[in-house]
């Protein structure tokens, strides 16, 4: 598949960028010759780019977090969108949900290196969401960290602590592949969230 990868050259991007090659992706540099568009740049940007590709009949897999996807509800093409592309913290999104009802709090403890610019994180926001809703989410910004998340969950006598750490931006690449791959069978409008290919 013929790729547009926006943000090529950022945090993401640039461990994405030959992990598409090296699964036989050709990046280019324009819509017009691209098959898909993938996006990891800034909220300010996003909304533009994914109108941009949907106009020239390119369907968009998006990962950067901090925008709405209502902003494009309405588009005949295909957009995917996830906050978080490891395959590892949609599982602990889906565990989170499951083991949620059986406890009678939860927290979330978001941690992201210090040049995030949302907060929290879309991948809490996420998980929340899954959870009923109504958790505690604690952002932490600092040097030396990548993206870690923990859901907290307590109940009489006992607590339950499921924790997903992406030690390097590799950890994106498996969960973009399977969103190209399945990008084409996908309805027109916006799907959110990786567990719904898995």
């Amino acid at each position: 598949m013929r790729v547009l990868l926006n943000g090529r050259r950022g945090k993401v991007g640039s461990v994405l960028g030959p992990g598409l090659e090296a699964a036989g992706h050709s990046l280019v540099d324009a819509l017009d010759d691209a098959d898909a568009m993938v996006d990891f740049t800034r909220p300010d940007a996003v909304v533009a780019n994914i109108r941009a590709a949907a106009a020239a009949g390119v369907p968009s897999v998006v990962g950067t977090t901090g925008w709405d996807p209502a902003e494009v509800a309405g588009l005949e093409l295909p957009v995917f969108y996830a906050p978080n592309f490891a395959i590892g913290a949609v599982l602990m999104m889906r565990f989170a949900a499951e083991a949620a009802p059986h406890f009678e709090r939860a927290e979330i403890v978001e941690l992201h290196h210090a040049t995030k610019v949302d907060a929290p994180s879309g991948t809490s926001k996420l998980t929340a969401e899954r959870m009923g809703g109504d958790v505690l989410i604690h952002s932490v910004r600092l040097p030396g960290l990548n993206a870690h998340q923990e859901v907290l969950l307590g109940g009489p006598g006992e607590t339950l602590t499921i924790r997903h750490d992406a030690l390097s931006r590799e950890a994106y690449t498996p969960g973009v592949l399977l969103a190209l791959a399945k990008l084409p069978s996908l309805p027109p409008g916006v799907t959110v969230g990786l567990d719904a290919l898995l």
